[in-house]
């Protein structure tokens, strides 16, 4: 059995929008389950729709920001801050088995989808809140300042320059990694018990979880960690990025008094391992500027991919620093590529969000591309909710739903 037929009969209401909540719920359409994305009809749907490069078509509301989180998802636009609104919203919990919700702390209540409200209606759901802060907290939780507050922009960056945000939004991320542990859990908890459960998860929580040595040098060591580039603080030379010959870069990640031996063996420099300065991590960790001057002039000579090869051979810890363009080309990145047709019939690429894989299994083609605003409204109502034709052309005539469809 495949990992994507285990939640088949799995119904997931994603009240949520952005990226921490939507990344549980496409997590969730990949696993096989049935997520229904419920868009804000006065906001005309989620705002990262909007979140556009300049090379993307500005009248498409499949932005490449919207797609990486939404895959595999229906979407139906609601007012919900009308009655027809929300009793649509409660029709669907009743047929839910997970809510999915990142309102700020007081936001659901106001709003009626609270879970104590939906547990009433639905005693079986498992109610998954994601906030910035907590419950107690009633901040909104961007993951820009998130980063900023659990410590990981002032550890990122150049020594000698400012604290730097990463990238990505990884808060968010870890945040939505651990709703979805916490909602597989509740899932079995309810397989046992017959019950449903209220599970939350913070960016904050999430991003001091993940601190790693980062935390425990300061809790156990007493040390503050601070900037330092791409280098580690604990071991040397260890995610260095080194300039080649051929004017590209490479990182190493030398974990072992070993390793560093072998790796001086294939610079032609086997006396450097032997330099009571660096014979161990220890002393290389003290002497980590001195040590990565030389290993950076002697990596100069040679070309990026002659070098690796040699050192992957030898089982160096060694990689390449590549391009997203580049990524893309590894083999073992083939398979996180996603392809579709949206449901204006423009072909569309994205990523998977779950990467592993249960022995033996075959990879889930069946993933349909992230849907257009609105695009299921008429299909849900009518198919999933039962309602007839008149009640949906009711419902877009006073504003309760948009129907991209409605013509049909």
């Amino acid at each position: 059995m495949n990992k994507e037929e285990l939640l088949k009969d799995i119904v997931v209401l994603e009240l949520a929008s952005v990226l921490a909540g939507p990344n549980v719920g496409a997590g969730f359409a990949e696993l096989g389950a049935t997520v229904i994305k419920v868009e804000n009809l006065k906001t005309k749907g989620d705002v990262t729709r909007t979140w556009k490069l300049p090379t993307e078509e500005q009248d498409n509301d499949v932005s490449g920001y919207f797609s990486c989180a939404n895959w595999g998802k229906k979407s139906i636009s609601i007012d919900i801050t009308k009655k027809q609104g929300l009793k649509i919203i409660f029709e669907l919990v009743k047929k839910s088995d997970i809510i999915l919700v990142n309102y700020k702390p007081g936001d659901a209540e106001k709003l009626k989808v609270d879970y104590k409200t939906l547990n009433k209606l639905n005693k079986k759901i498992i109610y998954a809140h994601i906030t910035g802060y907590g419950l107690e907290i009633p901040w909104a939780g961007y993951d820009a300042i998130i980063q900023a507050e659990s410590g990981f922009t002032f550890m990122n960056g150049d020594p000698k320059g400012d604290p730097t945000k990463m990238p990505v939004a990884l808060m968010d991320l870890l945040a939505a990694h651990n709703l979805k542990e916490g909602i597989l859990l509740a899932l079995l908890k309810r397989e046992k018990t017959g019950k449903g459960t209220f599970v939350t998860s913070s960016l904050i929580q999430a991003g001091v979880s993940s601190l790693a040595n980062q935390a425990t040098n300061w809790l156990v060591g007493n040390t503050n960690p601070s900037r330092m580039g791409s280098d580690h603080p604990n071991i040397v030379p260890y995610g260095t990025v080194f300039h080649t010959k051929d004017k590209k870069e490479l990182v190493l990640a030398i974990g072992s008094d070993r390793q560093f031996e072998q790796l001086c063996e294939i610079l032609g420099k086997p006396e450097i391992a032997k330099d009571i300065k660096f014979k161990t991590n220890f002393d290389r960790v003290k002497n980590r500027d001195e040590i990565k001057k030389i290993l950076q002039d002697l990596i100069l000579k040679v070309e990026r991919d002659k070098l690796l090869e040699i050192l992957r051979k030898k089982k160096i810890p060694s990689g390449a620093v590549n391009t997203i363009k580049e990524v893309f080309e590894h083999p073992q990145s083939q398979y996180m590529i996603l392809k579709g047709t949206t449901g204006t019939g423009k072909e569309i690429k994205g990523h998977r969000t779950v990467c592993f894989h249960f022995e033996n299994e075959e990879i889930n083609e069946g993933i349909s591309a992230p849907p257009h605003y609105g695009e299921h409204s008429i299909h849900i109502l009518r198919d999933f909710l039962g309602y007839e034709c008149e009640e949906i052309k009711k419902l877009i005539s006073e504003d309760v739903i948009y129907a991209r469809n409605e013509k049909k």
